[in-house]
């Protein structure tokens, strides 16, 4: 909902012209937080981009007919061919078909039962009803009280890699060179524990080069103790083919002594020479902890636009294609000690921002006034001289008087001179 149907909603409720004005002011905030949210969204997005195709955050509920869908991202829309319009609501069972492996949704439910996170892949179905394999990476989110309320799922389509990997094992050829090149972490290991083949994600994960770790056994790159246990496991599992489970945890150790927490998917192998199991590594540590980044970001969100500590304006450029302070509220005067007056035109624009962010701050009015809602930090300074970070978040308004409207948040209390 735009202000433009909420200002139709407000005047056929409102009791007199005070009472339009009051809520026009109050949904403007709210809009322009819900605004922002999607934007900062988009940010977070961004930064585990290359890790998953798609995102997708369900309700708690899990009784049928199952979770209702509450967001998902352009990936998915990608990944899936379902427009965002067509899927919320709705659950994700809209993905499953003839092929979709009832074990393994089985398994994912006891897991979101007990508030566990989920890792796992079946087969899911896009819109016009083609196939494709879905990893899924499905973790809890929780509110400030540690109450589970609502499921992320970060999602893979692997169609294209389980593909290539059921060609190397029906044709039982090599591929070492592929895995070589190829982004995923892999190791080959040998009967008797012995590391055949490390590629290069590996090597950097554990910090060993090619030729130390093909001296060495698997569970000589884990701590001594989780390193015991595999080993003395580990010819009982190959006897299985490691199939026991679908995915294993281990504990690998760094060079340095970090130890890395990780999943592996083992599959044998044969190739020319013998029989190998590849173990392709997920480094659940680097998850854990871009998950933690992402709520902590979150949270710093939060904290910026609650806070009172704020101030809003109208601006324009003038001929001269320079910004200008149309009208500013009257906090302003709070945070910085000048007037609303001391602030107007294009002279209390320069006044206020920092000049060694002022090229920075005209790019992104420029990208807003081609109307992209936008949200970005730099620096004011106020009367005194005290350098101030804030977040300054952006759209463009369709009014003669002005062009765009913002809001400024103080980013933090702290202050430096000038």
């Amino acid at each position: 909902m735009d202000i433009l149907e909420v200002m139709r909603v407000i005047r056929a409720h409102a009791r007199d012209q005070s009472s339009v004005e009051a809520l026009k002011d109050l949904f403007e905030e709210i809009i322009e937080e819900r605004d922002t949210a999607r934007k900062e969204l988009k940010l977070l997005e961004a930064a585990i981009r290359n890790d998953y195709d798609s995102i997708l955050i369900t309700e708690l509920d899990l009784d049928k007919p199952g979770p209702k869908i509450v967001y998902v991202n352009d990936g998915f829309e990608r990944m899936t061919g379902y427009k965002k319009e067509e899927v919320i609501g709705k659950t994700p069972r809209i993905l499953q078909g003839p092929k979709t492996d009832r074990e393994t949704l089985d398994r994912l439910k006891d897991s979101l039962i007990e508030g566990k996170a989920f890792f796992g892949q079946t087969v899911n179905y896009r819109k016009d009803g083609s196939e494709f394999i879905n990893q899924w990476d499905i973790h809890p989110l929780v509110d400030e009280d540690g109450k589970i309320t609502h499921w992320v799922s970060y999602q893979h389509d692997i169609t294209e890699r389980k593909r290539l990997e059921q060609s190397l094992v029906d044709s039982k050829v090599e591929m070492d060179d592929f895995y070589e090149t190829s982004k995923r972490t892999i190791l080959d290991l040998a009967e008797d524990g012995s590391i055949r083949f490390a590629n290069k994600s590996l090597l950097e994960l554990v910090g060993y080069e090619k030729e130390e770790l093909k001296k060495m056994k698997f569970w000589d790159i884990m701590p001594d103790k989780h390193g015991q246990i595999v080993k003395d496991r580990f010819e009982e599992l190959w006897k299985a083919n490691f199939k026991t489970q679908s995915d294993y945890r281990f504990i690998l150790q760094h060079k340095g002594g970090l130890p890395i927490q990780v999943e592996a998917n083992i599959q044998p192998l044969e190739l020319k020479t013998e029989k190998v199991m590849r173990t392709e590594v997920s480094n659940v540590s680097l998850r854990k902890k871009v998950l933690k980044t992402l709520y902590q970001r979150n949270q710093d969100f939060n904290r910026i636009f609650n806070t009172k500590s704020d101030f809003k304006y109208g601006l324009s450029f003038n001929d001269g294609g320079e910004p200008e302070f149309r009208w500013l509220s009257d906090d302003v005067t709070n945070i910085t000690g000048y007037s609303v007056q001391e602030c107007e035109g294009h002279e209390g624009w320069k006044k206020l921002v920092h000049p060694d962010d002022r090229e920075k701050a005209i790019s992104h009015l420029h990208k807003v006034s081609e109307g992209r809602s936008m949200c970005i930090e730099y620096r004011i300074v106020d009367k005194s001289g005290n350098v101030i970070p804030v977040m300054d978040y952006a759209k463009t308004v369709d009014v003669q008087t002005f062009d765009i409207k913002g809001a400024v948040a103080l980013v933090k209390q702290t202050v430096e001179k000038a």
